[in-house]
């Protein structure tokens, strides 16, 4: 059962129709980059909760979740249409393993996000750990449509921060792909070279280490095509050269 938190909306930005962030005001415990927090509403007798990574760093407050509206579900639309000062339940604790502290350190970090799994990564980015344990950090964002590339103040402040320590890689599947940008999925810029053209680095078992967060036809592609390199997934009992969050 969930210790829960009450919650404050403090902040909102509605990025398209359907993309959202909110910040919140918790006294939630401390947490790890990476981690999730479970978000509930009470619906009569009902209390409807769904995870949700933080995009926040650990020592940056408010709490920020970013999401996607699903019509048909229980929970997302109502979150969606809180304005501030609206109250909701968070649970009292972060849970996961999909955490910098359970990767290899290696000389490249590759983080692949599709949709709002780009929101785990800022949370990581945010912290000194990734500056400190790998020459490069390499971060891929697939999205649809172009209006989906959130939080391009953020990766601008890492460009200005890191230099080419920092090579963002943003991918269109059913836009045009503008200035910057790439046309194709993830896993057919990975599969031609693209990816790795760009960055000015090759993905090998030696040199990299990959996590993939988002939508699960990504995953699965983009394993096989890691695997057929020879990287293979990150295991506590055998360390790996991959990790893995699905987001649905």
């Amino acid at each position: 059962m969930n210790d829960w938190l009450t919650a404050t909306v403090v902040g909102r930005h509605q990025w398209t129709a359907q993309l959202v962030s909110l910040h919140l005001d918790a006294p939630l415990a401390e947490f790890q980059a990476g981690q999730y927090v479970k978000i509930a509403l009470d619906d009569g007798p009902e209390r409807v909760g769904r995870p949700y990574s933080l995009v926040n760093s650990p020592d940056v407050r408010p709490l920020e979740i970013h999401f996607t509206t699903v019509p048909e579900g229980a929970l997302t639309s109502r979150l969606a249409a809180l304005e501030v000062g609206a109250r909701l339940w968070i649970s009292a604790r972060a849970n996961g393993l999909f955490t910098l502290e359970q990767v290899v350190t290696r000389r490249h970090l590759w983080l692949f996000a599709t949709g709002t799994g780009l929101g785990v990564y800022l949370s990581m980015l945010g912290t000194a750990a990734p500056w400190q344990r790998f020459e490069r950090v390499m971060l891929v964002h697939g999205v649809r449509y172009t209006d989906e590339l959130a939080y391009a103040d953020r990766i601008a402040a890492l460009r200005t921060n890191y230099g080419d320590r920092f090579c963002f890689i943003p991918t269109i599947s059913r836009d045009a792909a503008g200035a910057g940008q790439f046309a194709g999925r993830i896993t057919e810029l990975l599969a031609n070279g693209e990816l790795e053209r760009t960055a000015g680095a090759a993905i090998t078992p030696a040199d990299s280490h990959c996590m993939m967060c988002g939508n699960a036809e990504m995953i699965k592609d983009a394993r096989a095509l890691l695997e057929e390199r020879g990287l293979q997934r990150h295991k506590r009992s055998e360390p790996g050269h991959y990790t893995l969050e699905q987001y649905h």
